[in-house]
């Protein structure tokens, strides 16, 4: 896989901080892998960091996702073979995409423009718009664990690959075969190789005829290490606060105010609120967190006036995922955001499986979790605050029981919902937004896992210094 080094800078971004006039200050909101990231990298670049989120770290696709760390396969998700498919979407629940058949025109609207995308013109566009962040996605994991300047490094590891890629009939893996081929014309390498009968994994059965060894990626357990990266976060000298939902964001005099309530009963009272009431710098925002204090915000009930919380900030980081337009939207972020809610959930096996395996025919990837199997998959476009659907874990199963062995599907533990943030165009949203001094993060579909770093480390370069880097520049949330 190749790669380059740091962001390379191109352009200043007139809505990023004033020249001269680097933030010295940010809160971001969200305590996912793309939010912490964006604050490890602040901190990177001197600025004192405060992370709020509604439920917790890892709470949201953060946790249960498949942990596959592979820029190789992070490819736009509307691709042309959605066609042959697609339909079946809306007919049959237990197919891997499904859209509830139900009135609600802002589901169908971003359906209909998702579909839009669906053409190889598209798809290479969107490719050739990802391929930079790609090449940069893991070296971006080396300089967690190395630490950066301030020390205190991720303590949590990635393993290599290789990836076993499985198929039932030989046909299946030409779909595959050629979007590695699409990716490698991109600018990526991938090296993939057939795999001979003595090398399959033993948990793959003789109804899998076709298998596949990709190489050059690799995974992690995606909830430990987020967690890891939260306290590196914390290490550093930044503050997570947790059971505080975001109402509204504003500009300030100097900087930006962050308008929260507390959700869980202890948030308020939590330390690090406590007493910084009105705080501020001669830089205008100072640590900036403390009970309301009569920062201008939109009218709220009495009750939330009353209760609120206000955290300031020299800047804002919006990265909270499928929940994003909540807050976005007011701010020019137009591009609709939509919930494709994948499922999961591990098992036990007889013998220990070493690396991940795929199955591209069945929309399913499955990767070892903590002495078990964790197995994960479909894309459901539904709200993300909607209920676990059983029936989508019952379609995985249907889907892959006859293709594995000593592999033991009814016990289930972990089941999971999570729901990734997908844009139609399968591009992320990165960048400043209308009001200046606050910025997004987020919209990367399946790929916030492998991407959250690469983007952390390329948005806190343009938070504080004003230049966009090249590999985020595609992805203006303006667009």
């Amino acid at each position: 896989m190749s790669t380059t080094s740091r962001p390379r800078p191109r352009t200043r971004d007139a809505r990023s901080a004033s020249p001269g006039r680097a933030p010295r200050t940010a809160v971001v909101v969200g305590a996912g892998m793309v939010g912490l990231a964006t604050a490890w990298h602040l901190q990177e670049q001197g600025v004192e960091v405060t992370v709020v989120d509604r439920e917790g770290v890892a709470a949201g696709s953060s946790w249960g996702n498949a942990g596959w760390l592979t820029p190789g396969m992070a490819m736009p998700l509307a691709d042309p073979s959605l066609w042959t498919y697609g339909p079946r979407a809306l007919l049959d629940p237990a197919a891997p995409l499904h859209v509830p058949l139900r009135f609600d025109p802002r589901l169908w609207t971003f359906f209909a423009r998702f579909m839009a995308h669906a053409t190889q013109r598209r798809w290479d566009r969107a490719m050739a718009a990802l391929t930079p962040i790609d090449r940069v996605a893991l070296d971006a994991f080396d300089e967690l664990a190395a630490g950066g300047r301030l020390g205190h490094g991720v303590e949590a590891g990635t393993t290599p690959g290789p990836f076993t890629v499985a198929f039932e009939h030989v046909r299946e893996a030409r779909p595959f075969l050629r979007e590695l081929e699409h990716v490698a014309a991109a600018g990526q390498t991938v090296p993939v190789r057939r795999v001979e009968a003595g090398e399959r994994a033993h948990q793959l059965t003789d109804h899998v005829s076709t298998v596949y060894a990709l190489e050059g990626q690799r995974f992690l357990e995606p909830g430990p290490f987020v967690h890891a990266l939260a306290d590196s976060v914390r290490a550093r000298g930044g503050r997570i606060l947790t059971g505080l939902e975001v109402l509204d964001v504003e500009p300030g005099r100097l900087g930006a105010c962050v308008f929260a309530r507390a959700v869980h009963p202890d948030a308020a009272a939590h330390p690090a609120l406590a007493g910084a009431a009105g705080a501020s710098r001669e830089s205008g925002a100072g640590d900036g967190v403390g009970h309301d204090a009569g920062a201008p915000r939109r009218a709220g009930s009495p009750t939330e006036r009353e209760e609120g919380v206000v955290l300031r900030g020299d800047a804002v980081v919006l990265a909270t995922g499928a929940w994003l337009p909540t807050l976005a939207a007011p701010l020019g972020v137009r591009t609709r955001v939509q919930a494709g809610r994948g499922y999961s959930f591990t098992v036990k096996t007889d013998e220990a499986v070493e690396t991940p395996i795929y199955l591209p025919a069945r929309r399913v990837a499955c990767t070892p979790y903590q002495g078990r199997f964790r197995i994960a998959g479909t894309m459901e476009f539904r709200g993300p605050d909607e209920p676990l659907q059983p029936r989508r874990i019952e379609a995985i199963l249907a889907s892959v029981r006859h293709l594995f062995q000593g592999v033991d599907l009814d016990d289930r533990h972990d089941e999971w919902v999570g729901s990734r943030p997908v844009t139609p165009d399968g591009l992320p949203l990165v960048g400043a937004t209308r009001t200046p001094g606050v910025y997004v993060a987020g919209g990367h579909g399946m790929w916030g896992i492998v991407l959250g770093p690469a983007t952390g480390r390329a948005l806190a370069h343009l938070v504080t210094t004003g230049e966009t880097p090249d590999e985020i520049r595609p992805f203006d949330p303006l667009r």
